[in-house]
C-alpha cells in the first residue's frame, strides 16, 4: 500500500452556515470531497477522515467558540462524505481491525500515522498500514 487519502475535518460545524465555526462558502466543497472519497474507495485507496472532537469545557474555547463537541450534530461529517463500511475511532486509545473498512473516521488526538518500514507522519492517530490492510491503533 503506497497511497492513503486524508479527508481532514470536513464537519458540519465548519462547513455549513449553522455551524459554530462556519467558513463562508465551505459547503461548496462537500460534493468534491464526497467524489474523492468514493474514488479512493473504488480504487482500493484507504480513506482516513479526521474529526475535530472537543469536550464541553475544552480550553480551546477560551479563544474560539465551542465547536465540534464530541457527540453533537456539529461534530458529525456530512453524510455524503461517509463510506460504508467504515470504522470510527473515538478519542480513547483502542485497538481496532479495519480490514474491509473503506473509511476510518478518527477523532483528533495527538497520535501519529506510521507506514511499516517507511516514514512516520504526524496525524491524529497512529494506524498501522500493512501491505493489504489497515490494522491497528497505538499511542506513540
Amino acid at each position: 500500500m503506497s497511497t492513503v487519502f486524508f479527508d481532514v475535518d470536513t464537519q458540519l460545524d465548519f462547513l455549513y452556515p449553522a455551524g459554530a465555526l462556519y467558513v463562508p462558502g465551505a459547503e461548496s466543497i462537500v460534493p468534491q470531497v464526497a467524489a474523492l472519497n468514493r474514488y479512493a474507495a473504488k480504487n482500493g485507496i484507504p480513506v482516513v477522515s479526521t474529526m475535530d472532537a472537543h469536550t464541553e469545557n475544552d480550553p480551546e474555547f477560551r479563544e474560539w467558540p465551542p465547536h465540534c463537541v464530541a457527540g453533537t450534530a456539529g461534530q458529525q461529517k456530512p453524510a455524503a462524505t461517509l463510506l460504508e463500511p467504515r470504522t470510527t475511532i473515538r478519542s480513547a486509545p483502542q485497538e481496532f481491525d479495519a480490514r474491509g473498512a473503506q473509511q476510518i473516521c478518527a477523532y483528533q488526538q495527538p497520535h501519529r500515522l506510521a507506514d511499516r518500514g517507511t516514514a512516520d507522519v504526524q496525524l491524529p492517530c497512529q494506524v498501522r498500514l500493512g501491505a493489504d490492510a489497515v490494522t491497528g491503533l497505538e499511542r506513540p
